[in-house]
């Protein structure tokens, strides 16, 4: 057994400005060439773990330490966040914080002109950086206008440089299609063989970081480590739903059908996984499942027709999409970074016009209307709540839009309120906005637009870097609002877990262009469309296959169904 390289010993962490400690009495070892992954609900401790070991904590973010922790021999504390640059490289959630250099080989080369390296040596440590990571192409492109994926390879690329023993991944596919997300998993474990180094992953994701094999996987909950062990052991027992943690779908599938699932049949990985005692048992839970038949189909609220739209002449972004939502569906438009998807919102909302092409709403053309008008109609939810976000107390943001339109007070006052108990948060309408959850912000966001009585709701990534209990928390509030008011919902989005679980229909485009219009569970057990739309399809599909299921798409209909029963008894 090597030796630790990251060694907490009754490791204890509380912020300043905080009452109670958010790490307890912390034991673990992390050992030379190790990947390991780190899971648990957002507030549990996950990040504080990795500010201590690259030293942020207490360079940065001041508080009280107790125990010891050693990383590489050294005392984080001691050596601050220049001392441990040398040996853990970090990569954060928002790479566009991380960048320095106006070009990509600039950015790559920002810690070697630190050190004052000779000319020659650092171009020639750029360049095999960059092809480590493929990026070679790129070293004259602008860090800052490249695609997720792209970002997250430049700032592996300017940690690698340094030659760091550690590399540390705070939520690296929290912002990535799932095709870009799926390289970055593989470059990670790429390097980890190649290169020998240690591996920390922090991520919600863990089925999608499972796409190759970690060696443990670590569970925080309130500041405590409550498990340490190989995937396989962890995947075969009830732990990370107690825990309020997202299973791999196929390993939900299994449990459903009532399989006892055992390790030695390799759980972790569904590619190699033994399913031979289990295949009976998943195909006659299947067959036991009846689907009600969809719903019948209503009238049209919103119609594109033959959009066009570029940013720059001659690079068109939108391509002649067409297509038509019904009211009171609750449709995913999915594609890869840089499709077309956001601008087609932007289309929808007016904040861009079309080159061509016309957008009706109840059969009317919307392009008269203003920016204003068509808020009154068609209300937009962005990624990151705080920056809609711009009053300070809870009912004078919800009434910001009502109060622009000069309503009457009484009024803002009974819509607001009304509007608040339908988003469960008329108890907190005279708190002050930022002592509030990140969850309760979000229904905050929705609730502002809401008041305006619209008639569709689009959302741009609605859960984006959550854990899976703010996942639920806020989709089954959607999902409310979507049945108990008839408001039409739009999904912009990467995950395809939420596509899946809580809309029937997907719009899917790359480059511009609408490559699909279909059942969801049908786009997503469809490898060749999947491929094309850097989308991955759904590990349900692989289970089908692998069980001998002829139709992997209605598998995939039957586990939803019984999910969402579960859900609902």
């Amino acid at each position: 057994m090597p030796s630790p390289i990251i060694e907490f010993a009754g490791f204890s962490c509380k912020y300043r400005t905080q009452a109670e400690p958010t790490l307890f009495d912390i034991n673990l070892k992390i050992y030379e060439g190790e990947k390991v992954l780190i899971i648990g609900e957002s507030g549990s401790g996950k990040s504080t773990i990795a500010k201590c070991i690259n030293g942020l904590i207490p360079s940065s973010y001041q508080g009280e330490i107790t125990g010891s922790l050693k990383v590489c021999g050294l005392n984080p504390a001691e050596e601050g966040i220049f001392g441990m640059s040398k040996h853990v490289g970090t990569v954060l959630q928002d790479t566009d914080s991380q960048f320095i250099g106006l070009t990509v080989a600039e950015d790559i080369a920002f810690a070697m002109e630190n050190d004052n390296i000779n000319n020659e040596l650092m171009h020639q440590k750029v360049n095999e950086t960059a092809d480590i990571v493929n990026v070679k192409e790129l070293l004259k492109q602008v860090p800052t206008a490249l695609s997720g994926g792209q970002k997250q390879r430049v700032s592996l690329a300017g940690i690698l440089v340094d030659n760091v023993d550690i590399l540390l991944f705070d939520e690296p596919l929290a912002n990535l299609d799932p095709a870009a997300g799926k390289k970055i998993i593989g470059l990670i474990d790429e390097i980890s063989k190649n290169q020998k180094k240690t591996i920390v992953i922090i991520e919600h994701r863990l089925e999608d970081v499972l796409y190759k094999d970690v060696d443990r996987i670590i569970v925080v909950e309130n500041g405590r480590i409550v498990s340490d062990c190989p995937p396989n052991q962890l995947l075969c027992t009830n732990l990370l739903t107690q825990k309020g943690i997202r299973e791999p779908l196929y390993i939900a599938a299994l449990k459903y059908a009532g399989c006892q699932i055992s390790e030695k049949d390799n759980p972790q990985n569904l590619e190699i996984m033994n399913l031979e005692g289990y295949k009976e048992q998943v195909k006659n839970w299947s067959a036991a499942i009846s689907v009600p038949a969809a719903k019948p189909v209503s009238e049209t609220v919103l119609e594109a027709h033959n959009l066009c739209f570029s940013y720059e002449r001659g690079k068109p972004i939108v391509k002649d999409i067409s297509f038509s939502i019904t009211q009171g569906e609750m449709i995913s438009i999915v594609g890869t970074n840089g499709a077309g998807k956001s601008t087609l919102a932007s289309l929808i909302c007016g904040f861009i016009k079309p080159d061509s092409g016309t957008i009706l709403l109840d059969g009317k053309d919307i392009a008269p209307l203003s920016i204003k008008q068509r808020g009154e109609k068609i209300g937009f939810v962005m990624q990151n709540q705080n920056q809609m976000i711009s009053k300070s107390v809870i009912f004078d943001e919800v009434a910001l839009g009502l109060t622009a339109r000069k309503v009457p007070q009484d009024e803002i006052k009974q819509k607001v309120c009304d509007t608040l108990k339908i988003c469960g948060m008329y108890p907190y309408r005279n708190w002050p906005v930022s002592a509030i959850s990140f969850g309760q912000k979000k229904r905050i966001t929705i609730a502002s637009i809401l008041v305006m009585n619209p008639r569709i709701l689009i959302l741009d990534e609605p859960t984006a870097g959550q854990d899976y209990a703010h996942y639920t928390e806020i989709m089954d509030f959607l999902k409310k609002l979507n049945e108990d008011f008839g408001i039409t919902i739009i999904m912009i989005t990467h995950d395809m877990h939420l596509m899946l679980e809580y809309t029937d229909r997907a719009i899917v485009i790359s480059d511009g262009r609408i490559l699909a219009d279909d059942k969801t569970s049908r786009i997503l057990t469809n490898k060749t469309l999947t491929e094309q739309a850097s989308l991955k399809e759904t590990s349900l599909y692989t289970l089908a296959l692998k069980c001998g299921i002829s139709n992997p798409a209605d598998f995939a209909d039957r586990f939803i169904h019984y999910e969402r029963s579960r859900k609902a008894e």
